[in-house]
């Protein structure tokens, strides 16, 4: 997986500016950000970089008075097990019930759930605000018996949590093989059964399913576009469990579920990202 990172100057560069500038290269397709002294890096799939897009993303921004200048190069591919275990990048642990940690790591938190991952890439760690809310949904949820596909992948954290939390059975998805390679790694480490991996996107949920439980932690525009393929697969009452946005997308996306017949049934909250819950009536 080829990844693009742009450096994204910002002046004047403050909290403000740069919030505003994160939201917005979020639905433009960029996954992941780090603050810089002079505004942001951003990181997005070679494959999904639109050139016009981002020019007219900077064009339309909102606040006055601001300039934002950007130049990007191939993201490095490195070996990013000794990248962080030389930073000293430490396992995560979710509402004292789940830990999440590499194969590195030593004097490990103890918790009900512990998950091992090899992050053999720069994205898909559990770091993020999106994933961890999730899994603290996963964590409150009654998953046991249940059928889950977990939509958008990537490391198949949640596919194994859900297993670990006794579901009967998980789908993965993603469409990036290198996913899918890595997953089936992160499923083995774990000694987990249960959980089926395919390459592809929403269109190939056709022959997949019934679902009682559908976990989408992807991105706005990915998640208004595909939710009809999901709520296509999902049993009535069934969950899904929306993430990869900003509080200020929750209107949109929670108006086309109530078009497809979803309720909602709350959400949470993290430094302005969301994961939002709706049950199929």
């Amino acid at each position: 997986m080829k990844y693009l990172e742009f450096i994204f100057h910002t002046t004047p560069c403050n909290e403000t500016v740069n919030d505003v500038l994160t939201a917005l290269l979020g639905d433009a397709g960029f996954e992941s950000f780090v603050e810089r002294p002079d505004g942001i890096a951003a990181y997005i799939q070679a494959n999904l970089y639109n050139e016009a897009d981002l020019k007219q993303t900077i064009a339309d921004y909102p606040l006055p008075d601001t300039g934002i200048t950007y130049s990007y190069t191939e993201a490095e591919d490195k070996d990013w097990n000794e990248e962080w275990e030389k930073n000293f990048f430490q396992p995560i642990v979710i509402d004292d019930r789940c830990v999440i940690h590499s194969t590195f790591h030593h004097d490990i938190p103890q918790a009900a759930y512990d998950i091992v991952i090899n992050p053999q890439m720069a994205f898909g760690t559990g770091h993020h605000e999106t994933t961890s809310l999730i899994i603290g949904e996963l964590l409150d949820t009654d998953l046991q018996g249940k059928n889950v596909l977990d939509m958008g992948c990537g490391t198949s954290i949640l596919a194994i949590l859900a297993r670990m939390r006794g579901a009967a059975s998980c789908t993965a998805i993603d469409i990036d093989d290198w996913c899918v390679r890595n997953s089936l790694e992160n499923i083995d480490l774990n000694h987990i059964e249960g959980i089926q991996v395919y390459q592809g996107d929403a269109s190939s949920l056709a022959d997949k399913g019934p679902f009682d439980v559908v976990i989408a932690n992807i991105n706005r525009n990915i998640l208004l576009a595909d939710m009809g393929h999901y709520t296509a697969r999902m049993n009535q009452g069934a969950t899904l469990l929306i993430s990869g946005f900003y509080t200020e997308d929750i209107p949109a996306l929670q108006a086309e579920a109530e078009r497809l017949g979803l309720r909602y049934d709350g959400q949470r909250e993290k430094n302005r990202w969301a994961a939002v819950r709706f049950i199929l009536v």
